[in-house]
This record gives C-alpha cells, structure tokens and sequence, in this order.
C-alpha cells in the first residue's frame, strides 16, 4: 500500500484513506479507493496500465462513455469511481448507442499503433491493409504454435477461406476488443465501456464478443442498428478467437467452445 499511496499522492495529492478490492481482477490487480480528501477513485495495477489509458482516452475522445483516466505512473492506473447498478432496458439501449458511435469513428487501417496482450496471450496490433489477412496473421493465427497440433491445421484452413468469408475492407472501425458484459459497467440509464483491448478493425468483431456469453437483449439490437446479411456466418468466425484466448489462458475446459465453432464453419 505505501507505493500505491505514493503514487496516489504524487498523481492526486491526497493520501489513501481505504481500498477494496473490485470484481474483474483475474489478470490485474483492481480496487477501490477512499482518499483522505473525500473523493474515491479506481486504481489499476498491471504491466499494461498505460496502453489501456490511451485506449480509454481514444474511446472518450469518439464521444462514448468510459471512465476518465486520472493519472498513470508505472503499473498503476487511476480512474474516476462510477456506481454500479444493475442492467436494465434503458442501460442496454445505452450500450446500443455507445457502441454504434464507437463503430462510426474509423482509421486508416486494420490494427492498433501497439501491440497489447491478455495476460500470457500477445495480441500483435501492427497495422495491415486488408482485413481478412489481418483477422489471419494477427488474431487467429498470431501464435500457431501454442495451440494443438490438430486445432492448428483446422484453423489454417479455415484461414485460407477467409477472403471468401470476410469482407475485404469492411470500414476500419474503432472497436472495445474485448467486448463481454463483464467489460460493460451499467449505471442508471448509462453504460461506461471499461478494459479495453482497442484497435480498428471490422465491428462485427465487438458484437460477435458480446454474443459469446449471453444474448443482448432486443433493446440492445434496437439502439444499434441492422447489421449487413451474412452476419451470423461472420460471428462464428469472429468468436474464434476470444475462444482461443480462453483456451490458453485458462486451459482445456474452453475447447469445446473452440470446436464448436470450428465444426459450425465446417473444418
């Protein structure tokens, strides 16, 4: 705590009061602070603190909730504290909005200016031209290696379909990149974006995320618009690799949700 003080300190100029622990915590260290002039802020602590404040800055920069960043210094990352409350049919409606500004606010290629990582997992950001060459080399190929033998030769199959599954240069759209229901703080009628893994890519890729778990409700759909035909088929392809990442992080319950799509594509 006297290092977290410090920085707390030297960032905010007041000392810490109290911390608790928050939820969401599996690959950093995250906790809510009193501070002994009255205001409570959220700390974050992880080697990765400070790409993650310039993805919450990009994603308030395009108009769309998140929290604002209050300082970084080394692994820790200062936000401002929102109160939580329970989804709800105006809070979906807001996550809809939210995300369709997101997805208006494009770049000019596929990537990030970074690369970023989940915990053990790189996620290699560097810019490409076309998209289902990016989805390939930088998602779902990106470590060939740390897969099993037998996933890996259906995963480069499907690879080679891609230019004929994927649009080839959909709009470069900003997106959450880890977009789950866990990443979504609701309050009142409002939903704040938090942990972010943002670059610009195809923004199916954020709604394929949010479907991987659960299903939006239809106040959710409402609010952010049609999507072009062939959406379905896109999603699979797209929650392959959330599915991938869980099966290197967290071992081989998650295979199945790795076949599962596999075999929906047919390879």
């Amino acid at each position: 705590m006297n290092g977290l003080n410090q920085t707390v300190l030297s960032l905010l100029g007041a000392e810490v009061a109290g911390a608790r622990p928050l939820h969401g915590g599996d690959l950093s260290e995250v906790q809510l602070l009193s501070l002994s002039d009255g205001r409570r802020v959220v700390a974050k602590t992880g080697p990765l603190v400070a790409a993650e404040a310039a993805m919450l800055r990009a994603i308030r920069a395009a108009g769309v909730p998140a929290p604002e960043v209050l300082g970084v210094a080394g692994p820790v990352l200062l936000m401002e504290a929102l109160e939580e409350t329970a989804a709800s049919t105006a809070g979906w409606q807001a996550l809809g909005g939210a995300l369709q500004q997101l997805h208006s606010v494009t770049g000019p290629q596929y990537g990030w200016a970074e690369d970023y990582a989940f915990g053990a997992v790189a996620i290699p950001n560097a810019p490409l031209p076309g998209w289902p060459a990016f989805w390939a080399g930088r998602r779902l190929l990106a470590a060939p290696d740390a897969l099993p033998r037998d996933l890996q030769l259906r995963i480069e199959a499907l690879c080679a379909r891609l230019p004929d599954l994927l649009p080839a240069a959909p709009p470069a759209a900003l997106l959450h990149g880890d977009l789950w229901t866990g990443n979504v703080l609701f309050s009142g009628a409002g939903a704040y974006l938090i942990d972010p893994a943002c670059y610009h890519g195809h923004g199916e890729v954020d709604l394929a995320m949010l479907h991987l778990f659960g299903t939006p409700p239809a106040a959710f759909h409402d609010s952010y618009g049609a999507l072009e035909p062939g959406y379905e088929e896109r999603r699979r392809i797209y929650q392959l690799w959330p599915a991938l990442v869980h099966l290197r992080l967290f071992g081989a319950g998650y295979r199945g949700m790795v076949e599962a799509r596999l075999e929906a594509l047919g390879v």
